[in-house]
């Protein structure tokens, strides 16, 4: 996410904040896709994600947005993921802490798409090896890959400190990078960065 798009979502909110409800509806459309497969990576429950993402802006709505906040996009996957987390627990009746510590974070095809030139050994060797990282280094490629997060809006997404999201970034790519060809880790750098 560039400078642009950080001063563009301040904008809209604090239009919706002074009551504009375009701005609101603005916010729902821009975030609700990436919120919906963001949650579908933590669960298989496509009915609760799409619950925990309507009843987030039914709190935000209620609320008039009061938050002031430094990325919207940092406070939505935040707020999302902490709603997420406790409709988890209530559901299956653990706590939250437990269900946090049991989550399993899912990156597969439709995430990481090798270009054409890349062949079918390539892009299931990548697969593979991603999907051998620890459920914390899979969330944060996708976050910080997938969804252009920065650094800070990353750590505080993952209530961690911004070291320790540069961390883990460093030792994921440095776990792939013994998994696989260094042919391969030099395509998917280029992807991911």
């Amino acid at each position: 996410m560039d400078m642009y798009d950080n001063e563009k979502d301040a904008m809209l909110w604090n239009q919706f904040r002074l009551g504009d409800g375009g701005a609101f509806s603005a916010v729902f459309k821009k975030y609700y896709t990436g919120l919906y497969n963001y949650g579908c990576r933590i669960t298989d429950d496509t009915n609760l994600v799409e619950d925990c993402i309507q009843e987030l802006f039914i709190d935000i709505w209620r609320t008039s947005g009061k938050a002031e906040v430094q990325s919207v996009k940092a406070y939505l996957f935040t707020a999302f993921k902490f709603k997420l987390m406790k409709l988890l627990a209530k559901n299956s009746k653990t706590s939250l802490l437990a269900a946090d510590n049991q989550q399993t974070f899912v990156l597969g095809q439709d995430v990481l798409l090798i270009n054409k030139e890349t062949d079918a050994q390539k892009n299931k060797q990548v697969l593979d090896a991603i999907s051998q990282l620890s459920p914390r280094q899979k969330e944060i490629i996708y976050l910080k890959f997938y969804l252009n997060l920065s650094y800070e809006e990353v750590s505080e997404l993952m209530q961690i400190n911004y070291q320790a999201a540069r961390n883990l970034i460093y030792k994921a790519i440095k776990e792939l990078k013994n998994k696989i060809a260094p042919a391969i880790v030099a395509i998917l750098i280029q992807l991911l960065f």
